[in-house]
């Protein structure tokens, strides 16, 4: 009965981690100057269906917005559009996302000013506003990126959930570190190459793959039995460095989103690397520790869990394959 009540709590953490993707999601607010004083504003906010959060953005008094905004929902994100006069510019000013304190959501900020600089930050509930400053220290640079690292990859519910697959499927130590080496290593590849621009894939294909290699992982997983060791199993590492290729690519549609800052590339695309390896480890850390505490707890086979988490991983990953292939047609 306990390991029943553990694989179906284990079922509601997915299928609300599923459900809830689209809040988790930080909103993105995108100002570039177009002109001495004129704005062109991005405002995106995640939505289900045609619900969106009740985010607004709230400019410095001497804004005025030029013409009506454009609205539109796309794929789980409300999307508005407006050209805004703040006579003066923005720099040295302050900008703030009204309801954010009663959110549990952030919002990332990137400016772009027409001297080519750019500042980009991330508000929180805790620090709902934003100084303009125009340009950014290597120091506020290397730690913004750093946590847009961190959030990314721990709200990134599909990337953790083929790491999970990984280290079930692995039970040698030595080995899930080597393919947890590969799969970093991989990723920091075609993350790098996309963010600059020398690599480009297609983002809601990719999306889709990436779901498919969850499942497949799972399969693997699934078939897995005692004394049988598949090339999976064998060589764990080539598989987490061949599916880790296609993982950046999902890294890199989210950095690109952001924007790297027009100085500091090099170290801008470090720090979210980075950032992405930190939260990585620390979900590693987490199950590693729960599997133990859990094995102290209560005395199980593993084998079964292995199996029921297969499945479970296998039908979430099917269920994203679905929905992901549906949205090339939204």
């Amino acid at each position: 009965m306990r390991l029943f009540a553990a694989l179906v709590c284990l079922w509601q953490i997915l299928s609300a981690a599923q459900a809830q993707a689209h809040e988790l999601r930080p909103a993105y607010l995108d100002i570039r100057e177009t002109a001495a004083g004129d704005f062109a504003i991005l405002w995106k906010t995640p939505a289900l269906g045609e619900m969106r959060l009740g985010l607004y953005v709230h400019l410095p008094e001497p804004c005025r917005p030029k013409g009506e905004a454009v609205n539109s929902f796309e794929a789980g994100a409300y999307f508005e559009r407006w050209m805004a006069s703040c006579p003066g510019g923005l720099k040295g000013r302050s900008l703030t996302i009204d309801g954010l304190r009663t959110s549990l959501t952030d919002v990332l900020v990137r400016l772009a000013n027409a001297d080519g600089s750019t500042q980009v930050a991330r508000l929180t509930p805790e620090t709902p506003s934003l100084v303009v400053t125009g340009s950014q220290t290597m120091v506020e640079v290397a730690k913004t990126y750093f946590l847009l690292g961190v959030e990314h990859i721990l709200l990134g519910f599909d990337h953790l959930l083929f790491v999970l697959a990984l280290m079930l499927l692995i039970r040698d130590r030595w080995m899930l570190l080597t393919t947890i080496t590969a799969f970093t290593l991989a990723h920091s590849i075609t993350l790098a190459g996309a963010a600059l621009g020398y690599l480009s894939l297609p983002q809601k294909p990719v999306e889709a793959a990436i779901a498919l290699s969850i499942a497949f992982v799972a399969s693997e997983l699934a078939r897995s039995r005692p004394g049988q060791r598949r090339t999976s199993e064998t060589y764990p590492w080539l598989v987490a460095f061949a599916f880790g290729l296609l993982h950046g690519f999902g890294f890199a549609g989210a950095l690109k989103e952001i924007g790297l800052p027009q100085t500091d590339v090099p170290l801008a695309l470090l720090t979210f690397n980075l950032g992405v390896e930190a939260g990585q480890l620390l979900f590693v850390a987490a199950v590693l520790v729960a599997i133990r505490a859990a094995n102290a707890l209560v005395a199980i086979s593993f084998a079964p869990v292995r199996m029921a988490a297969s499945y479970l991983i296998g039908t979430m990953s099917m269920l994203w394959l679905v929905t992901r292939i549906e949205s090339f047609w939204s």
